[in-house]
């Protein structure tokens, strides 16, 4: 069973998720399926070239929207220490975080797909779980966050699912610059 069908599935002895929790379930089920489906039938060294005018390739982005994904998820069980403070990074931090957008010599696609669907897993855990989707902690720290801003469990839900769609049409276009490949039409 893929992440994408567990989607509408409950942890074991938790009822299935309605309403609101399904709904944002099915958002990311369906974002997740198409940012993986524009790496169908790629190679590793496919996985890791840039197509495009931009530094990402396939496996980049879904290894990013993975770090993204897991990180926001730690920020709602943890608060904004689970993300540290963005304006105290070094240059060696953003550089380590710039590597989130490449393959790295043993990544793999197979493996990199295989993190995004374990972390898939315990986001819908949590979404069929968590005791209050309104909970909210203050932002981390960082130059494109307001200052004072809450964010609520459902936002970062929301951000995630809008995350994953915008890198899944950057996907799109970097799949079809490599092969003519496209995941509509």
């Amino acid at each position: 069973m893929t992440v994408d069908e567990q989607a509408t599935q409950a942890p074991t002895g938790t009822p299935a998720p309605t309403g609101e929790r399904a709904d944002l379930l099915d958002v990311l089920a369906k974002h997740r399926h198409f940012l993986r489906f524009t790496t169908r039938d790629l190679t590793d060294e496919q996985a890791g070239l840039r197509t495009t005018a931009s530094e990402l390739c396939l496996g980049g982005l879904i290894k990013h929207v993975t770090s993204v994904e897991r990180n926001w998820v730690d920020f709602i069980l943890n608060g904004p220490s689970a993300m540290g403070d963005f304006t105290a990074m070094t240059e060696a931090d953003w550089a380590r975080r710039a590597d989130e957008f490449r393959m790295l010599p043993g990544d793999t696609l197979a493996g990199v797909l295989a993190e995004y669907d374990e972390v898939a897993r315990r986001t819908n855990d949590l979404v069929a779980t968590l005791p209050d989707l309104g909970a909210a902690w203050p932002l981390p720290k960082a130059p494109w966050f307001e200052a004072e801003t809450q964010w609520s469990a459902r936002r970062v839900l929301m951000h995630i699912a809008a995350e994953t769609a915008q890198h899944a049409g950057h996907a799109d276009i970097i799949r079809e610059s490599l092969d003519g490949a496209k995941s509509m039409g």
